[in-house]
This record gives C-alpha cells, structure tokens and sequence, in this order.
C-alpha cells in the first residue's frame, strides 16, 4: 500500500473504539454472571479473536450490529474444547491467561507467526508465583501453551517497569485467588481494568504510596454483567490527527476520543512540539472523559519526551516519531525499551523505516533520536506485521516529498479496519 502528497485533509471523523476497552469487555463479561451490553467495540481482528475465546470459555457471545455486542456470562470460565486462538492480540492472549488461571481448568492458548515470537514469561511467570501452571509446546515462555489453573494464591507484585497487560493479568487471576493480591507501580499504566472491574461491582482500592502506586483486590468477589459504552480510542485517533498536523493546509478533527490522562501522553507531547491541537465538546462516556480532537496544520519542533510519560503513550511513540520527521530540530525518546517486546521490535522497525525515507535516526538500546526537517520519503518500509508500523508511514507518505509504500498492510485490520477509507473520505491519496 502507498501513501502520496495530496492536498490539505480535512473533516470529521470518529475514532473506532478503544481497544484496551474492548477486550477487557468482552473478558470481564465472560467471567461475569448475567448480561453485558457493549456498544462501541472495536471490530478489529484482535478485538473478534477475543470475542471468539469468551465465548470458547463458555460465554455467549452475540453481535447485534455495528459495534454493539451482547455477552452472557454464566459466572466463571469452563475448559474450551479446542485451542484459544488469539490471532495477533498480544493484549487479548495475556489478559486471558490471567483471567482463566483462576479457574480449575486446562486450556490451550496459540496465536499467529507474530504472536508466537512474543514473550509470554513477563504474565506467566507471576500467574506461575500464584499456583498455575503452564506446559510449553516449544521453547519456553513463547505460544503455544497449555495453561492448568485453579488453586491460587494471592501475591504482592511490584513492577520495575510500568506494564498495564502485567498488572491486567495478575489482577484479574487474583479475582479467585486466596488473599488479597497487590501491584506497586513506579509509573501509573493504563488503568482500564481497574475502572471496568469496578464497573462489574468488584472492589479495587488504587492509592498512590511512596512516589508510586499500589492496586489491591481481595479474591473471592463476583463480577455481575453491565452495560458498557466503549469511547474512541486515543492510539488510533492519533493517526488521522498526525496527518492533519503534517499536512500543509489540513484541519481534521475526530470526534469522540478518549481523554484518560494514562492515555493522552502523546497529545501532551505535541503541544509542547508546537502543535495547533484544540479539544472540544468535553463529556464523560462509559465512565471515561471524552472530547472532539481538531489538528490542524503546524510548524513543529523537536521536544525532550520525558521518560515518565512512557507508560501514557506506549503505543503512540510510532507515531511520534513520524511526526518528529517534520519537526525542525531533534526529538529525544528514551526509557521506551517496552517497545521491543511488541508486535514486533518497534525500535528497530521505525529507525530502518525513517532511515529509507531520508530522515536522520540514532537507534539506542531503550530509544531512538529523531533529527527532522525534510522528508525526501521514496521507500518502501518493511513492517514485520505490525499495524501500527504500517500506519505510522503511511502518515508520514501523505506529507513526505515522495510516496512512501508499506508491505503487509493486510495487518491494519487488526486494530484500525477502517482506517484506509477514513483517510481517503479526509482527503488522504493512499491506495
């Protein structure tokens, strides 16, 4: 797929549904007893690999039409009667495992190509502290894995680097483990889990200790179904935005996105860039602050991204440096070595692809520098699978001097099945 120079971008759109939300929605509702209402859920590939596994845990999984979604839960997870397959969905394999692993069941979990080289010992290893246990197919720590559950015991876990799929994991195993399980973050990550499992009735006690944070639940609690409103989600808003910001004449604006502050890092670091980024119609969806996202066209400069603001934007920091390409002067990103561990190693992938597109990048062990200005572009950028790669150039293609192609952009659908019609209906030459 390839992305040329076109004329400016503008218009509205909305962003598709959070995708940290929507797989904790259709877990938390499996495991629930009674019915879950989803309206907003991201239909990406890894959001339906997910649907598909609570339902082969013994949940009934219903789509009632576009992003509205019925789960009926029968008050726990039972043995599947064949293997979980989780696709690509990094989030949904780890967030599952913790979930089941309270329970005395065995199952099977296996993913694709990209999946199977992803380490899976950084959940397992602390869901294995609690009593489970889990026989490797292959080399240990990577897919396929037999998990054997039940019979835990609560643990006080404390994170060296902030990881909301970690906590996630062991939060959710500790649901029907004995005692109270704990988490200690040095940095806040995401706290979708904490949120929605409150939402299901569960008690979380969140309190900040010590220059970080500390996440208790008691086992033993039930979660009752609900109603959950899934808002847009930040990580993907971020791309038609960045193109608004690059694009010389461009005013885009999507609507709908989620304004967590442990979500919005990357819209901090673009104001402190220079960007002409506003926020409107502010209100509260699904237990979540929203607004309106317009970007508009902006001279940008190269920023310090502090190293705590990692946890916040993770999964932005691709995006990032597409747009620090453009940016006069240098953009420093450290303390992302999580980006390593992703769908691929994002690190190396966005210095090779910045590189053949002309644009100075100094790769480090846990971060990368950007020097930007001109975008020569003329490449062809290879993504090893990974969706938010693919995306990240082809931003960068529709403001680069030349176009810029990616291969597998089949993967998109992952997170974004929509995304190449958005930015062609916002004016974007990409095809």
């Amino acid at each position: 797929m390839t992305a040329r120079r076109a004329g400016p971008l503008t218009g509205t759109v909305r962003a598709p549904g959070d995708k940290s939300m929507s797989h904790r929605s259709m877990i938390l509702g499996a495991m629930a007893t009674g019915v879950t209402e989803v309206e907003g859920l991201l239909e990406g590939d890894d959001v339906i690999a997910t649907a598909r596994a609570a339902e082969a845990f013994g949940a009934t999984v219903e789509r009632l039409g576009p992003g509205r979604w019925r789960v009926i839960g029968r008050g726990g997870l039972a043995s599947p009667s064949g293997v979980i397959d989780c696709g690509n969905a990094g989030t949904g394999v780890r967030l599952l495992m913790g979930a089941a692993a309270g329970y005395g069941l065995t199952a099977t979990f296996d993913g694709d190509a990209s999946l199977r080289g992803r380490p899976m010992g950084r959940v397992t290893d602390h869901l294995e502290r609690m009593g489970a246990r889990f026989d490797w197919s292959g080399k240990p720590g990577l897919l396929p894995a037999t998990l054997n559950g039940g019979g835990l015991t609560a643990i006080d876990h404390v994170q060296t680097v902030a990881s909301a799929q970690v906590k996630s994991a062991i939060l959710l195993a500790g649901l029907n483990a004995d005692g109270v399980t704990s988490v200690t973050e040095p940095e806040r990550s995401r706290d979708h889990t904490e949120r929605m499992l409150r939402a299901f009735g569960v008690t979380v006690d969140v309190q900040e200790q010590g220059g970080g944070w500390i996440i208790r639940l008691a086992g033993g609690q039930r979660l009752t179904g609900t109603a959950v409103a899934v808002p847009g989600d930040p990580s993907s808003a971020a791309f038609p935005l960045a193109a608004g910001l690059i694009v010389p004449g461009s005013s885009v604006t999507v609507e709908g996105v989620m304004l967590n502050l442990l979500r919005t890092g990357l819209f901090e670091t673009w104001r402190e860039m220079g960007a002409d980024l506003t926020i409107a119609n502010r209100r509260v969806a699904g237990g979540e602050d929203v607004g309106d996202i317009t970007a508009r066209h902006s001279v940008l400069k190269g920023v310090v991204v502090p190293e705590t603001r990692a946890a916040a934007m993770i999964d932005e920091y691709p995006i990032l440096a597409a747009t620090a390409a453009f940016a006069e002067g240098v953009t420093v990103m450290r303390g992302v070595g999580e980006m390593r561990v992703k769908e691929s190693d994002r690190i190396r992938l966005m210095v090779d692809g910045l590189r053949a597109c002309g644009v100075a990048v100094e790769e480090e062990p846990e971060g990368f520098i950007v020097t930007g200005g001109r975008v020569p572009g003329g490449a062809t950028v290879h993504t090893a699978h990974d969706h938010r790669i693919a995306m990240s150039h082809l931003v960068l293609g529709l403001g680069a001097e030349n176009a810029v192609t990616v291969d597998e952009p089949e993967m998109i659908a992952t997170s974004f099945p929509g995304f190449v019609e958005m930015m062609r209906g916002l004016g974007g030459d990409v095809a």
